[in-house]
């Protein structure tokens, strides 16, 4: 009869999600894990396949802390750009476990859609707040939450690699410009002019940039 474990899955993943909070996913490994809790490495490995499942369950209180983090947003108006700052925010504060949420690489690539699975249905909740509060479609309101949602990220990674850093207002200002434009543009009914290609000059001699409503001049 195998030996029964000294510690449990929960207390496991416990101590990784404190590791990778303090030191980024480099810093967990299988035996300063096992040193962290006391014992040899062994004892993991009678709970978890290996080092990427602790760190899935790792990641796992992750998401459980991040939602906790941004759970506030009913309290504000309008609610969808308060999540968007707390994102921001989470980069800034909590740099590693933003990375290890949002700048992990999937085995395969996934589509947008996909990354999204694991956050409790915070698209749909926003994409709900979106419709209930400016009149768009559920289509509409899915195009601006997924366009805003990559603005956000990209700010947030700006500031947990410490490529630089923002203030709570000119986050509040970056988001409120690109979510103004974004809903303006829904609202225009002009989508299917976005340029998805642009032309070489040299092979349309004929182009002019004033032909298209959205073509930078």
């Amino acid at each position: 009869m195998p030996p029964k474990p000294k510690f449990t899955r929960d207390e496991i993943a416990a101590v990784a999600f404190a590791m990778i909070k303090e030191g980024g996913v480099s810093a967990l490994t299988a035996r300063d894990l096992g040193a962290r809790m006391g014992t040899s490495a062994r004892p993991i490995f009678t709970l978890f396949k290996n080092m990427e499942d602790v760190k899935r369950a790792a990641r796992a209180l992750a998401v459980k802390e991040f939602m906790e983090y941004i759970s506030d947003y009913q309290e504000y108006t309008p609610a969808f750009k308060r999540i968007g700052m707390m994102i921001v925010s989470y980069g800034i504060h909590e740099p590693e476990l933003f990375k290890l949420l949002f700048l992990q690489e999937h085995p395969q690539g996934v589509s947008f859609e996909e990354s999204l699975k694991d956050l409790n249905g915070m698209d749909d909740t926003c994409v709900r707040l979106v419709m209930q509060d400016y009149g768009l479609t559920e289509g509409e309101a899915r195009l601006l939450f997924e366009q805003m949602w990559t603005h956000a990220l990209g700010l947030g990674t700006m500031c947990a690699m410490g490529v630089c850093g923002f203030s709570e207002e000119e986050i509040g200002r970056r988001q409120g410009i690109m979510f103004a434009s974004l809903l303006m543009f829904i609202k225009s009914g002009k989508l299917d002019q976005v340029i998805v290609h642009p032309e070489k000059r040299s092979e349309n001699p004929g182009f002019q940039a004033e032909k298209h409503p959205f073509q930078l001049k």
